[in-house]
């Protein structure tokens, strides 16, 4: 019985989260004996890449070669998995825990009959039992599911994937239960932002709050960000009040992030806050405030006020870097 993995894919490009899922599949396949099977919905302009996830760990590639499903729709996505599980008598299905496995996770849970357990941080132990965050981040809980049947997502940036020279084996495979005319949702536009890494793929992160006190001083933000190869995001009260775009906040109502490096920037500290970002390696908090919450979770901290220190800070790794 095989292990099968929702492989995230936007036009031939596989999602990071995508290729650590399937990393932590074979992982867990390797102590149960079985083989990693990736699923791939809509057509793809680069085949070799569908081969070339052998190299994560999937040894056969089931691939839905469909127009109709080249636009991610959580209930279509649900009812060809759900199709295909049952053909081959799969017992589980792994995705990221990301935008797209957070609606396809559930969806499919329903319509598959399976237990459901998201933001997994862990291969099971010898009792079959998986550790994800409970309480916001604040603590952490091993669960078993009961069910035969499972659907777990995998928090992103969990594990880092190894990549070998292996490849898999790709087979075309056509739903038989499912039709593009069952396709309720038709998208109209969509507009893409180009050179920048999406923020839950980030390994560098620099983050500011209410204490840049307005949109105008957001510069030093982006040239800080710019210099350490960074993406940049807010905190919740900065969407809000439309200084930056709601799709940078992260925190327990926006983004869960686990870069290598945090850096926040004139952001209180707040738990909401904290939830989306205490997974990160490591957290740098520049405030002026040394009584700020964020001051307990930071593994660094410097109090100052952000208009001297990051200029300075600016102006350091320029030098480090040997950049003008």
């Amino acid at each position: 019985m095989a292990i099968f993995v929702f492989a995230d894919q936007h036009q031939g490009t596989f999602k990071k989260a995508a290729l650590e899922t399937l990393f932590y599949a074979s992982q867990l396949a390797s102590s149960r004996q079985q083989e990693v099977v990736a699923v791939v919905m809509g057509e793809i302009n680069q085949p070799r890449a569908l081969a070339d996830l052998g190299k994560y760990g999937a040894r056969r590639v089931l691939h839905v070669d469909a127009a109709w499903l080249n636009d991610f729709d959580a209930r279509l996505y649900a009812l060809v998995l759900k199709e295909m599980l049952n053909q081959y008598a799969a017992d589980r299905c792994l995705m990221p825990h990301d935008f797209n496995g957070r609606a396809l996770a559930p969806y499919l849970a329903a319509q598959w009959q399976a237990g459901l357990l998201t933001g997994i941080v862990s291969l099971p132990d010898d009792k079959d039992c998986y550790q994800k965050q409970v309480f916001s981040g604040k603590a952490t809980a091993w669960i078993k599911l009961q069910t035969e049947r499972q659907v777990l997502t995998l928090l992103p940036n969990t594990f880092t994937p190894q990549p070998g020279d292996s490849q898999a084996q790709v087979e075309r495979w056509q739903p038989t239960q499912v039709s593009a005319q069952q396709k309720r949702i038709q998208l109209k536009e969509v507009q893409t932002t180009q050179g920048r890494v999406p923020l839950t793929e980030a390994s560098i992160i620099v983050s500011g709050g209410r204490g840049l006190k307005g949109p105008e001083n957001w510069g030093m933000i982006e040239q800080l960000a710019e210099v350490l190869g960074a993406a940049t995001a807010c905190s919740r009260p900065v969407a809000d009040a439309g200084w930056r775009p709601h799709h940078e906040h992260v925190g327990q109502t926006g983004l869960t992030v686990r870069p290598n490096l945090y850096i926040a920037i004139g952001i209180s500290g707040a738990i909401q806050h904290l939830a989306g970002v205490n997974g990160s390696k490591y957290i740098v908090v520049i405030n002026k405030d040394p009584e700020a919450p964020f001051f307990q979770a930071a593994d660094y901290g410097i109090v100052g006020d952000a208009f001297e220190v990051v200029p300075r800070l600016i102006e350091a790794i320029k030098k480090y870097k040997g950049i003008s």
